[in-house]
């Protein structure tokens, strides 16, 4: 008999593991961006590129370590995917039975005949249960393994698009620092520049060559270099704060950049391809498609409420009123219990739930539009940036020659007494701008580089 009673468990779980489930079909919405990027050429994926190869400087290379290992928002993704990982498992148990071992004593002292007359009854008895296993007919609870896998997988990209994000901070922030440092030279160097045209003017005057006004009109440039100077060696100390912060701890001082590098190679360049397809592979583009999958297997569940559900509640074993004759003359009983039941009236609640994931689900299709249009955008800005950067470089570094070649000519005439100091007094002010408008160029370079990575999905291995 038990065997039997196993059979028919065994025969209803083999049913209940073909059932399909009423999700509908899932495809990939279209991609609402045109299909290929402009300017790109090639066929190389920066995701292709793992970030210790596109980060060049070694220096930065060993921050960007410490980041990953202490970065706070790292670890909260990471938390993220293992809690998710761990619903998924609690909702796919659900499918299987669950069975316990059961052992029990019943005493019971009943009226057993006249006058009241009265015996006591003791039973003993072992066996296996199965209570109340749903069986999954119509692929209920499939849908919601299903939704709870797309959700877990939607973590794991999540956490992806974390360590992109924070490898392209870490470079920004780096950058930021990098570029302070130069304009802080910058800044020292116009003020000793300007100090030494002061005290020339200071000599011109005494010598009746110059006026006062000279001298007072030198002052200027020295004072706004000045100014500057207290300004970005604060601006300094904040960079260096946001880069710890984003390290997860203090950075070492032989890690710092002095300033930012002539040559601009401390990352590589990027390959982009032709196809936009390639932004369907970037982790915030995968997310919003596993949120989709979950709405979408979510409408298979909320179907499946509006049928009947099938449940089996079984057990079976020994039972003795003797303890001592439990194992040896025992009496093998079993019980099998399948129920029904079918929503009649609720409400509607069932209709409004339904009605309900299928929203989600145009919600979540608007959502993923919307992250391959804003990819298609970062990474289009990009390349608009990267097509004409090269030439405003040559035009700042041709500039500041100019500057440089022109300061030193007023300088001279001005010395000769053939010039007016209002003209050296207007090529340094051009000369200073010129080298702080180099570095704004240099460092809008290097971060293009860093942007082109980051919005092409680099930086994942």
């Amino acid at each position: 008999m038990k065997r039997a009673v196993l059979a028919a468990v065994a025969a209803v779980a083999a049913v209940a593991g073909g059932c399909a489930s009423l999700a509908p079909a899932y495809q990939r919405p279209a991609a609402p961006v045109p299909a290929s990027l402009p300017g790109g050429s090639g066929t190389q994926a920066a995701a292709d590129l793992p970030w210790r190869q596109f980060v060049r400087e070694a220096r930065l290379q060993r921050v960007i370590d410490q980041a990953l290992a202490n970065s706070r928002d790292l670890r909260k993704a990471v938390l993220d995917i293992e809690s998710a990982r761990a619903q998924y498992r609690i909702q796919r148990a659900q499918a299987l039975p669950s069975i316990d071992a059961v052992a029990g004593v019943t005493s019971a002292r009943a009226i057993v005949g006249p006058d009241n007359a009265t015996a006591t009854v003791t039973s003993y008895s072992v066996g296996l249960g199965l209570a109340s296993w749903e069986i999954d007919v119509f692929g209920r609870l499939k849908s919601l393994s299903d939704a709870k896998l797309a959700a877990y997988l939607s973590t794991v990209d999540a956490a992806g698009a974390t360590r992109v994000s924070l490898v392209a901070e870490i470079a920004g922030a780096y950058l930021t620092l990098a570029a302070d440092r130069s304009r802080l030279a910058i800044a020292r160097e116009t003020m000793a520049s300007s100090k030494q045209t002061m005290d020339l003017t200071e000599q011109l005057v005494g010598g009746g060559t110059s006026n006062r006004g000279d001298f007072w009109q030198a002052t200027t440039v020295y004072q706004q270099a000045r100014a500057d100077v207290a300004l970005l060696s604060a601006a300094i100390a904040q960079d260096q704060n946001a880069l710890e912060l984003l390290a997860g701890s203090a950075v070492a001082g032989d890690l710092l950049p002095e300033a930012l590098p002539e040559q601009l190679d401390w990352f590589a360049d990027i390959p982009v391809g032709l196809s936009s397809a390639v932004l369907l592979e970037r982790p915030d583009v995968r997310r919003a498609e596993h949120d989709l999958q979950a709405a979408n297997a979510s409408i298979g569940a909320a179907r499946a409420q509006l049928f009947p559900q099938l449940t089996l509640t079984a057990s079976g074993g020994l039972a003795s009123t003797a303890l001592a004759a439990l194992f040896t003359g025992p009496a093998a009983v079993f019980t099998l219990a399948p129920s029904l039941a079918m929503p009649l009236f609720d409400g509607g609640a069932n209709r409004a739930n339904l009605d309900f994931t299928i929203a989600q689900k145009q919600l979540f299709i608007a959502g993923y539009e919307l992250a391959i249009q804003t990819a298609f955008r970062e990474v289009a800005d990009a390349l608009a940036t990267r097509a004409t950067i090269d030439e405003q470089l040559a035009a700042q570094v041709a500039l500041v020659e100019a500057s440089t070649k022109g300061f030193e000519l007023a300088q001279a005439r001005y010395k000769a007494g053939v010039e007016s100091f209002l003209a050296t007094l207007v090529s340094q002010r051009a000369l200073y701008a010129a080298k702080s408008s180099l570095v704004a160029t240099q460092l809008a370079a290097l971060g293009n580089r860093v942007t082109l990575y980051r919005v092409l999905g680099g930086g994942l291995k």
